[in-house]
């Protein structure tokens, strides 16, 4: 079982959380440009694998990109159930589902319930926040840093995402 989801980096970025003096404001860099891309994400908490695709936009031409790429990568006995959230553009209907994959949408107005939500919160923490990007790439690059660094260690995505619901769910 797997858990996908899309995050938005980019010029315009989300501050994170810092500890600071009370009635002070903690210096940090802000940007006011309007450049972004999306990191799409999928990860199987049981054995901490994962798979990332650093796209342009967040539409049906990127997913079916991205499900097309993760399918490519799934072992041709191996059939993958891939928990995603409600967007628009995840309806089975408005994709190209490769026959190894099945899609199944999380309840609406549940994103707690994903685990890849702890993973886009910990990349924002430690890599993603309060930082200026000179142009789309240097995001690109920052996106890609980021997440090879926080995946490159499975038992990093096992006690990020393993959440205890997925194991009774899955057995």
């Amino acid at each position: 079982m797997w858990f996908q989801d899309e995050a938005r980096v980019g010029q315009k970025g989300r501050l994170c959380h810092r500890w600071w003096t009370r009635g002070k404001r903690p210096p940090g860099l802000c940007d006011q440009r309007f450049e972004w891309t999306y990191i799409f994400g999928a990860v199987e908490p049981s054995t901490g694998q994962s798979f990332a695709l650093v796209l342009p936009y967040a539409d049906r031409a990127m997913m079916n990109l991205y499900l097309a790429e993760f399918a490519g990568t799934i072992p041709d006995d191996v059939h993958v159930v891939m928990v995603l959230d409600g967007a628009g553009w995840h309806g089975e209907k408005a994709l190209d589902v490769p026959r190894n994959i099945t899609l199944v949408a999380l309840p609406p107005y549940s994103p707690q319930l994903n685990p890849v939500e702890r993973l886009w919160l910990y990349l924002r923490e430690t890599s993603l926040s309060l930082c200026v990007f000179r142009d789309r790439q240097a995001i690109i690059d920052a996106c890609c840093d980021a997440w090879n660094r926080a995946t490159k260690d499975p038992s990093r995505i096992q006690s990020l995402c393993n959440y205890p619901y997925i194991k009774a769910v899955s057995s």
